[in-house]
C-alpha cells in the first residue's frame, strides 16, 4: 500500500484512524457480532430465533417469546492489530511514518452485559438490556506522526504514545406484544453514551478549524439515543421470520475534539437493519440465516471520502464536510446452527462473512485501529443446571485479514494494516 507523504493527507490518516477504535467486542466494523452469549455462539444469526433477555438489542419482538428471565455475563476480548510501514523508495524531503511493523497484541478487555425480561401477561412483555463496547484502545508506544511536526512551532511536536481510548454503552427499554398467533411486534427506545480520549496528534492542529480541540484534552463524553423496532412471524412450526431496524442514534458532539471530527465533533451512531429466517427440522435442531446491513455512509465522520489530493494549508478537520475515513456500508451474512443434544446440553456454532468496510485506496488512513476483519467463526454451548439456572459459553475467532491498497497521494512508501480477534464470553441465565 502506498503511504501518503504529504502532511495534509496524513491528517486524514490520523482522523480516520481515531474513529475505528470504538468497540471492545468481536466486531463487524465497530458493531458487535452478536448480543448475548447464545446469539454470539451463532455468529449473530437469530433475528428470528428467541434466545435470551439480550434479544432487545437484536429484535425487540423476540422478547415476549423468551419468558421471565435475567441474563448476566462478561466477555474477555483479545484483539491483535497493527500496521507495517516499509522503507520509502527513492529520496525526498517529505515526512513518512516510522519504518517497521508496529503491533498492539498485548491487550485484553472485560465487557459485561445484563438483560432482564418480564411477562406482563401471556401476550406482552417489558424488558431492559445493557451492553457496552468499552475498553478497547490503541496506544502505540511511539510518536507515530513525529515526522510531521513543524520545527518552528513547538505546539505541533507529537507526544508519545499515539492513540485513543473510546468506549460506548447502550441501554435498551423493550416492549413487545403478540398481535395474533403468528405475528409479534416490539419497540425499544435506546439511550447511548460515549467516551473518548485522544493523544499524540499535535502535528495536525494547523489543519483544523479548532486547533485546540484536536488532541490531548483528556476524556470527553457524548450522550444521545434513538430507537429499535422489530417484527417476528411464525407461519408454521418449522419456520420463523424476523426483521429489525435501528434508527440513527443522535449524539451530542465531542466538544473537546470538535477540531478532529466532522461537523464540529459530531459522531452519531449509524442506522442498521437485519432480516432473517429460522428453520427447525426437529424440536432439537435449528438453523438460522440472517443478513445485516450497517449504513456507515450516512454518518459524515465515518463515510466521508479522504482519498483525494489536498493542498498544504487546507482546513480539513472539524468542518461541516470534514474528512471522514471513507468507510463503505457493510453487509454481513450470518449462519448459525443450534442442537439440543440432551435436556441439559445445547450446542451451537456459527459463521459470518462481510464485505471489506475499508476501501483499499484508503486503507492506511486507519492505521491506529485497523478494523480489517471480515470473517468470524464461532462456537458455544449452554448447560441447563436445573429448571431455573443455566450457564452459557461462546467463543469467537475473527480470522486475520490484511488490507493493501494504493492512493494517488502516496508515492514513496508502501505498507499494510492487519487485525485478528479472539473473544470468550461466559454468562448466567436465571428463569423466574
Amino acid at each position: 500500500m502506498k503511504i501518503n507523504v504529504k502532511l495534509t493527507v496524513y491528517t486524514s490518516t490520523l482522523f480516520c484512524s481515531l474513529l475505528l477504535s470504538v468497540s471492545a467486542q468481536a466486531t463487524n466494523g465497530y458493531f458487535a457480532t452478536g448480543y448475548g452469549t447464545a446469539n454470539k455462539s451463532l455468529a449473530g444469526a437469530g433475528v428470528a430465533l428467541p434466545q435470551s433477555s439480550m434479544d432487545t438489542a437484536l429484535n425487540p419482538a423476540l422478547m415476549v417469546h423468551v419468558g421471565n428471565r435475567m441474563d448476566a455475563g462478561v466477555a474477555l476480548f483479545l484483539p491483535a492489530r497493527g500496521f507495517t510501514a516499509n522503507q520509502p523508495s527513492g529520496g525526498g524531503l517529505t515526512p513518512t511514518i516510522p519504518v517497521g511493523t508496529h503491533e498492539k497484541d498485548d491487550d485484553f478487555f472485560l465487557v459485561p452485559h445484563l438483560g432482564w425480561n418480564k411477562m406482563l401477561d401471556n401476550e406482552s412483555s417489558i424488558g431492559i438490556s445493557i451492553g457496552g463496547n468499552g475498553g478497547m484502545n490503541t496506544d502505540y508506544s511511539l510518536a507515530v506522526f513525529r515526522n510531521f511536526a513543524n520545527p518552528a512551532d513547538s505546539s505541533t511536536t507529537a507526544s508519545d504514545p499515539t492513540g485513543i481510548d473510546m468506549a460506548q454503552l447502550f441501554v435498551g427499554f423493550n416492549y413487545a406484544k403478540k398481535i395474533n398467533q403468528e405475528h409479534t411486534l416490539g419497540v425499544a427506545p435506546i439511550l447511548a453514551f460515549q467516551r473518548i480520549q485522544v493523544e499524540g496528534l499535535q502535528p495536525f492542529k494547523p489543519y483544523s478549524a479548532s486547533p485546540n480541540a484536536v488532541t490531548n484534552n483528556g476524556y470527553d463524553y457524548s450522550y444521545g439515543g434513538g430507537a429499535k423496532i422489530g417484527w417476528y412471524w411464525t407461519p408454521a412450526e418449522m419456520f420463523a421470520f424476523g426483521a429489525s431496524y435501528q434508527s440513527r442514534l443522535y449524539m451530542t458532539p465531542f466538544d473537546k475534539y470538535k477540531g478532529l471530527f466532522a461537523e464540529s465533533g459530531h459522531f452519531d451512531i449509524p442506522p442498521l437493519y437485519q432480516v432473517g429466517i429460522a428453520i427447525k427440522p426437529t424440536t432439537d435442531l435449528s438453523f438460522a440465516f440472517d443478513v445485516q446491513r450497517i449504513l456507515f455512509s450516512e454518518i459524515k465522520a465515518v463515510g466521508n471520502n479522504n482519498g483525494v489530493a489536498m493542498a498544504p494549508g487546507s482546513i480539513i478537520l472539524g468542518t461541516d464536510n470534514g474528512l471522514g475515513f471513507g468507510w463503505n456500508d457493510m453487509t454481513i451474512y450470518k449462519l448459525g446452527v443450534q442442537w439440543r443434544a440432551t435436556p441439559e446440553w445445547t450446542m451451537r456454532a456459527g459463521y459470518s462473512k462481510s464485505n471489506e468496510v475499508i476501501p483499499g485506496q484508503q486503507a492506511l488512513f486507519n492505521i491506529l485501529a485497523p478494523a480489517t476483519v471480515t470473517d468470524h467463526v464461532t462456537f458455544g454451548f449452554s448447560w441447563t443446571m436445573d429448571e431455573k439456572n443455566s450457564l452459557n459459553l461462546s467463543a469467537t475467532h475473527a480470522i486475520e485479514k490484511r488490507i493493501n491498497g494504493t492512493n494517488p497521494n502516496t508515492p514513496t512508501q508502501t505498507g499494510s494494516l492487519h487485525m485478528y480477534q479472539n473473544e470468550l464470553e461466559l454468562s448466567w441465565s436465571y428463569r423466574f
